[in-house]
């Protein structure tokens, strides 16, 4: 596919992370573009046909555009505008009061994008994801990737929708409309590689983290996961079971964690403690 040639000219900078920037089109409101850092280009291209695939199943999504390109040769994506949205971590932070009640929507949120059910044969199954990460990470031990590659095989397949990066500033809303954003690694299978990310935001993270991050104190997180969890699982479910058997997939983050830090995350790694004492 190639890409539609844009002046920067025409953009304003409204935000950025880890792979590149946000700009808002001045002429425009509603159109946003995504721009990554230079040298990446097959990336967005990637992640604009998976956006569209995701987009096309009824996914609640913004509408992906065009593939562009700008002067100085990086490579975005243009998107339809949410106005006046907020995502589930800003609204949390900034009104802590209503903890529970954006707990609950965002929990709901996740049961029907986890009960969705995919063409297992155009996405990627999460389980290769993650041996593909386990491969290649340098830091764990042989012996130790053969524990976590035991326990990635070990559970079950769900034919079923995974985000893919589930933080609950990957969740937006404005009136009655709910989104998710950011599904670049949008893929299928079992619901608690997800839910191993919101767990690991809401308590696993530093407090300076999820200030920075998440906008709000630590504190008011892990209040998030403990309205998030009964909802999600079900009330009947002790927290302390719950959170035993999500903790693993949480843990199993540190793959993606240390690949982009490249060095290793003991404090993260903590999680994966029953898994990696399991006898061989």
């Amino acid at each position: 596919m190639e890409a539609i040639r844009i002046s920067l000219d025409d953009y304003v900078l409204s935000g950025g992370g880890a792979n590149g920037e946000s700009y808002d089109c001045k002429a425009d409101p509603t159109v946003m573009l995504k721009l990554y850092f230079p040298g990446k280009i097959q990336q967005p291209l990637d992640e604009m046909n998976l956006a569209r695939k995701v987009y096309d199943m009824g996914i609640p999504t913004p509408e992906p555009g065009e593939y562009v390109v700008t002067e100085d040769g990086r490579y975005g994506i243009r998107f339809k505008r949410i106005l006046g949205k907020k995502s589930y971590s800003r609204a949390t932070g900034d009104n802590p009061e209503k903890v529970a009640q954006y707990a609950s929507e965002f929990a709901q949120m996740c049961r029907q994008l986890h009960s969705t059910h995919v063409d297992t044969t155009v996405f990627e199954n999460v389980k290769d994801r993650y041996f593909r990460l386990l491969s290649e990470n340098p830091f764990f031990s042989t012996a130790e990737k053969d524990k976590l590659a035991r326990f990635i095989v070990d559970t079950p397949d769900e034919d079923t929708a995974i985000h893919g990066d589930l933080q609950y500033s990957n969740a937006i809303f404005v009136g009655e409309e709910r989104y998710f954003i950011d599904l670049g690694d949008f893929c299928w299978g079992n619901h608690l590689f997800d839910i191993g990310m919101v767990y690991l935001c809401c308590y696993l993270s530093g407090e300076d983290f999820i200030s920075e991050t998440f906008h709000m104190p630590k504190s008011v997180a892990m209040k998030f996961w403990d309205y998030f969890a009964p909802v999600y699982f079900g009330k009947g479910i002790p927290l302390k079971e719950i959170e035993e058997l999500v903790r693993p997939y949480a843990g199993l983050k540190t793959l993606i964690i240390e690949r982009d830090t490249k060095c290793p995350m003991p404090e993260f790694r903590a999680a994966l403690s029953s898994v990696l004492t399991l006898s061989a």
